[in-house]
């Protein structure tokens, strides 16, 4: 895997620095409604202000918008981080990168343009690694650029399950499509001891089994509609009634999985069991949050359902690592390079 330099070994001092950060996070009513990921950018930011950076750039994209749009402008955002951060007129952010379709489509001259209003590079936003845009791959082929703080770290935890994995090491994934994540699976099923499977996936992969070695719920929670408060049942996993949906694993799966990560010595978990955003459906997910926290061993969460579980559960400060890349993570753990940290030069 590669393992790009540090900002910690930047030449820093009287440098202008533009920083790549993941800033994606979660808006209601105008406001910052989960701060998590700007809190995760803060440690390099102070960093570089404490080595005494002329200037700091701050750069992310927010959500998904066709253009300029106000319900996606940075400014709630900028003023949540600086409140973090503490006041400093070094320190500068700027619009929302998607609002300039040369982002998406890493357009040399909105790279040259980011390239000109700093003299280093750093990107620190994992979570946009494994996209190769302007703001996260081009800039870094025109500056000397550097690895955030964070995005170091997420590349050694993650760098633990896929090359040095304690033992034994079980790797959990739930979620909704197979196809989304039938690479990461193939991986996981050649590195770790056990992989267990929940969510509409399990399904899947029950009525259309896969080349790759899994761990199937013996029961499950089933129900008569897709509906918070729809008639449930626990039922055999393969004998969910015609019509109905299997929406969270049972009681005998949580047990048996439970039991299977209280033996690990390494965990990983991506993607929940159920519709646990519907409390009666949230049991399987929960009760995995509770056993990954609970297990004697080096955890990694990732991927956002997941990690909102073990938050709502108040188990985050149990987890070894919780990650802030959804899908940046899972195409490391798939084998795939990711641009945005392939552009930065090898330690």
């Amino acid at each position: 895997m590669h393992r790009p330099r540090s900002v910690r070994d930047a030449d820093v001092p009287g440098k202008r620095v533009l920083v790549r950060a993941d800033l994606n996070v979660p808006l209601e009513d105008g406001r910052v409604a989960d701060d998590t990921r700007i809190r995760a950018a803060l440690p390099t930011l102070r960093l570089l202000l404490e080595r005494d950076a002329a200037e700091v750039v701050v750069c992310s994209h927010l959500g998904r918008p066709n253009g300029p749009d106000p319900a996606y402008a940075i400014a709630p955002v900028a003023e949540r981080l600086l409140e973090l951060l503490g006041a400093d007129d070094r320190v500068r952010v700027l619009e929302n990168t998607r609002f300039d379709p040369r982002e998406t489509a890493n357009d040399p001259a909105l790279a040259k343009e980011l390239a000109a209003q700093a003299d280093l590079y750093v990107n620190d936003a994992f979570g946009s690694a494994h996209r190769a845009h302007a703001s996260t791959e081009g800039v870094a082929h025109l500056l000397p650029s550097y690895a955030g703080l964070l995005l170091e770290r997420e590349l050694q935890e993650l760098g633990k399950l896929l090359e040095n994995p304690g033992r034994p090491f079980v790797a959990i994934v739930g979620g909704a499509k197979v196809e989304d994540k039938i690479g990461v699976l193939r991986s996981l099923a050649e590195r770790a001891d056990v992989v267990l499977v929940g969510g509409k996936m399990a399904e899947e992969i029950r009525a259309h089994p896969i080349d790759v070695p899994v761990e199937l719920p013996s029961d499950m929670v089933a129900a008569g509609a897709f509906a918070a408060d729809a008639e449930s049942k626990v039922v055999a996993a393969d004998a969910v009634p015609e019509g109905w949906l299997g929406l969270d694993i049972g009681p005998a799966t949580r047990e048996a999985y439970a039991k299977r990560i209280a033996t690990a010595k390494m965990v990983f978990w991506n993607g929940p069991m159920g519709v646990f955003e519907w409390p009666r459906f949230a049991e399987g997910t929960l009760a995995i949050a509770r056993a990954v926290a609970d297990a004697d061993a080096h955890t990694v969460v990732g991927g956002g359902d997941s990690v909102r579980a073990i938050e709502e559960a108040g188990l985050a400060d149990r987890i070894d690592w919780v990650s802030t890349g959804g899908g940046a993570s899972l195409e490391l753990l798939e084998g795939k390079e990711l641009p945005g940290v392939a552009a930065i030069p090898a330690a």
